[in-house]
């Protein structure tokens, strides 16, 4: 597909959303597993289904709703992925990343990124948090190939800083004043379906992985691509292959999300409330 047939598939979703929208967005935020509830917090709600919007896929794996929703939460402008889209599901990369884009092409200049993670961090439980400090995609294809959107940004962007370290300052003060333990660890990304093996996970923590999930990156390759601040936290909702002698099942993986999710809630809500928020220029 051509960088003009992108731009293109780009714009008309973001029509269909701007027609959607009262104000713009100060912040984008896409739910991982089990944090479905957060969506009914938002106050003024104006609900998207995906299938509503020009070249949105829809999202198919249990507990990812497919709605995006629009109004305002923890004072702040926001719309909310109940749902996002996952390279496993057969969807191309340019449709993984493809509410990005229109976020970015909006002025969005905020991405809050969570997700549902298996420990590799041998220290870390289920039900704990982690701020996403820098992550491992080696492995995996990258969002960017293909012919580059010159207007989003450099054919060859840096990557030292993809999720804002003065973001995750903040984020991590939030959590010691609500009383929340987070972890700080580098995220590895694996494209599933099938969970890692007991030897991939050896391999993965060898490489200095301490979390592992099939989503993520992808979103944050693209927004950092685009210019936008990007923060990530995962919920450890099971502990790696091999780690621990049980079988894994997504199942375990939505039960664990839920019970966090009152915490992860709260810590997402006193960041936001302390967040700094400045609209990038809308692209033409």
């Amino acid at each position: 597909m051509t960088e003009r047939n992108d731009e293109d598939r780009i714009e008309q979703a973001a029509q269909a959303v701007r027609r959607a929208l009262k104000t713009i967005p100060d912040v984008l935020l896409v739910l991982g597993s089990g944090l479905g509830a957060l969506a009914g917090q938002v106050e003024n709600a104006h609900i998207l289904p995906y299938d509503e919007i020009p070249g949105f896929p829809r999202a198919t794996v249990p507990g990812h709703e497919g709605r995006l929703v629009l109004g305002r939460w923890s004072g702040r402008q926001v719309a909310v992925m109940q749902g996002r889209f996952h390279y496993y599901e057969g969807h191309p990369m340019r449709d993984v990343v493809l509410p990005i884009r229109v976020m970015q092409h909006l002025g969005v200049s905020r991405l809050l990124l969570t997700n549902a993670a298996g420990g590799v961090n041998r220290s870390f439980q289920p039900g704990d948090l982690m701020l996403i400090q820098d992550h491992i995609g080696l492995l995996a294809e990258s969002p960017l190939r293909g012919a580059n959107l010159d207007r989003f940004g450099p054919r060859f962007p840096d990557q030292t800083h993809v999720y804002d370290p003065e973001w995750s300052r903040l984020a991590l003060r939030c959590a010691a004043e609500q009383d929340i333990a987070l972890h700080q660890g580098i995220y590895c990304w694996c494209r599933g379906p099938q969970y890692e093996t007991p030897a991939e996970i050896r391999a993965l923590a060898a490489l200095g992985a301490d979390a592992v999930g099939m989503s993520t990156v992808p979103e944050a390759i693209a927004a950092s691509h685009g210019g936008m601040k990007v923060l990530g936290l995962s919920c450890i909702t099971n502990m790696a292959a091999g780690i621990l002698d049980v079988p894994l099942t997504h199942a375990d993986v939505m039960q664990v999300g839920a019970q966090a999710a009152d915490k992860t809630i709260r810590l997402l809500s006193a960041i936001l409330a302390r967040t700094e928020c400045k609209k990038t220029e809308a692209l033409p």
